[in-house]
């Protein structure tokens, strides 16, 4: 094995913790290797040790993107390298994609590309902007991205980002490339697309290491996994030599169940109405289009589609987030169509975002402000005019104690969490409002498996106990196993109500894509009303 990276021994402590404890980590060059673990267990912390953003407190950093050389004594023929800042490992071949994205949104693709290592003419007096369009288009070409140079960041979709990122850093010379968390924002289409990105990299000699949380995705896209678990690793094995259940013991030091189980649906009364809901975008696009549906107590009901499909929109208006241009929201009977965030709220109904920095937290405040947002003017936290701040506190102690919400700190900001603990956070928080009706929109987007298993099983308690659920996911597994009821959006549109324990993944995939195949399973007529599923 030639070796591109080796971490030796490698801890970092923080003040009160050890986020990674003596761990070695050996990375096979021209290979793809995932780094696997629960929120919390030192994944991003170690990967910021060989970027540069960290200095670790003890051990070694060994970095070759041409691969490290033994010598006669077995020693590394190279010294251990001392990154001060990320420049640093830039310049030692290492680049870092991090989850979100530091694009400059309203500049080009071949300018975020070329930013801060402009090719110069006249002297170095000017941008030479011809020359960093002809670089971007021979990366692009090289590594068989399909990318317009001219295009404008704001302007393309998440994953044509993910890849001007991945140039970024092959611009700037990256042998070796962390990914972190690369999938959590990108459509199962776009997922594949990333995969064969990364088996073009690797065909050119470039390292890849994957930091994730998904079984299936390191399965599929690594030759080798590490698995962390409280900063320390627990094990590294062949992809082909292991099973999701052996990862998934490791990952959590248990057995996991991975399929999610739950009993026949009994509904009750509608707790939700959506009736001929229009809506548009942003760019003042029709974005829902005469959308119908009814959620009732006791069931799931489950909004399938790919990302860009209306979903968020027809969230948005369902939430008090957006105006409908025309058709009705009508929660437990009561029209609520024009009623603001507040009054739903009041009305019993709990909302978990797809965006949980941008929607679902304010990220300078701290765990007991974010616990109250949206009840912080009613009982039990107000009385007089005045916030009760000992009962806040409490409470949020109460979501972080039950939802195991990392480092367990009311005080703590929400920019100082992890993402999963971002996102668990959110959940205990509506869960814990006992609502007549939960929409939650991706809940469990960026969340480890163990997490993953304890909200699949909160929603189907919350089902259970009669409340109804309207899910909205990505994630076909998800949104297979937990719904009652699955509708599939196309373009703004629900082309089909479908029994989820009935349809086939192919069946799924073109009702997806805007087909509708031959004797699909329809969801039974007498739960579905509105002209859009007769």
């Amino acid at each position: 094995m030639t070796e591109a990276v080796r971490l030796d021994g490698i801890t970092k402590r923080f003040p009160g913790v050890v986020a990674n404890d003596d761990v070695t980590l050996s990375v096979e060059r021209g290979t793809v290797h995932a780094l696997l673990g629960e929120n919390g267990a030192g994944k991003t912390t170690l990967m910021n040790v060989l970027y540069g953003l960290y200095e670790p407190t003890e051990g070694e950093v060994y970095v070759d993107g041409d691969g490290l050389e033994v010598d006669e004594d077995g020693e590394y023929a190279a010294p251990p390298r001392r990154f001060d800042a990320p420049r640093d490992a830039i310049d030692a071949g290492v680049g870092m994609i991090h989850q979100h994205f530091m694009l400059v949104d309203p500049m080009t693709v071949a300018e975020n590309i070329t930013l801060g290592n402009e090719p110069r003419k006249w002297g170095g007096l000017a941008i030479d902007r011809d020359r960093a369009r002809e670089s971007v288009l021979d990366l692009s070409e090289r590594y068989g991205f399909d990318v317009e140079p001219d295009a404008t960041v704001a302007d393309v979709s998440v994953g044509v980002q993910q890849r001007v990122e991945i140039l970024k850093a092959l611009y700037r010379g990256a042998d070796v490339l962390i990914l972190d968390e690369p999938t959590a924002v990108l459509t199962p289409q776009e997922v594949e697309d990333l995969f064969e990105v990364l088996d073009e990299l690797t065909a050119q000699g470039k390292t890849v290491i994957f930091i994730t949380h998904k079984l299936g995705e390191a399965l599929e896209a690594a030759d080798e996994v590490t698995v962390l678990r409280d900063g320390r690793n627990v094990g590294s094995v062949r992809t082909d030599e292991t099973s999701r259940e052996e990862l998934a013991e490791l990952m959590v030091g248990r057995e996991v169940v991975l399929e999610t189980e739950s009993t026949p649906a009994d509904p009750g009364a509608p707790v939700l109405d959506v009736d001929g809901v229009t809506a548009t975008d942003d760019r003042d696009v029709v974005a829902v289009d005469d959308v119908s549906f009814t959620v009732r107590e006791g069931e799931v009901f489950g909004v399938a589609g790919v990302d860009g499909n209306g979903q968020s929109e027809l969230v948005e208006v369902i939430t008090g987030l957006r105006d409908p241009d025309e058709g009705a929201v009508a929660l437990d009977g009561r029209d609520v169509t024009d009623a603001p965030r507040r009054e739903r709220t009041r009305a019993g109904m709990a909302y978990i975002p797809e965006d949980r920095q941008e929607r679902g937290l304010v990220m300078e405040f701290d765990l007991t402000e974010n616990g109250v947002l949206g009840s912080q003017h009613d009982a039990p936290f107000a009385a007089g005019g005045r916030l009760d701040w000992g009962r806040a506190g409490e409470h949020a102690e109460g979501v972080i104690s039950k939802y195991d919400v990392r480092p367990p700190d009311a005080r703590a900001t929400a920019k100082s969490l992890s993402g999963g603990n971002q996102q668990k956070f959110i959940v205990g928080r509506e869960f814990a409002r006992e609502p007549t009706c939960l929409v939650a929109s991706h809940p469990t987007r960026g969340v480890d498996i163990g997490s993953t298993e304890f909200i699949h099983d909160r929603l189907l308690d919350l089902r259970d106990d009669g409340r109804g659920v309207l899910l909205v996911s990505s994630k076909l597994d998800e949104v297979r196993g937990l719904s009652d009821r699955l509708a599939v959006m196309y373009r703004g549109r629900t082309v089909a109500v479908v029994d989820p324990d009935e349809v086939t993944e192919e069946q799924l995939g073109l009702l997806m894509a805007g087909e509708t195949p031959d004797s699909v399973p329809r969801a039974p007529t007498r739960e579905v009303t509105g002209a859009a599923h007769e």
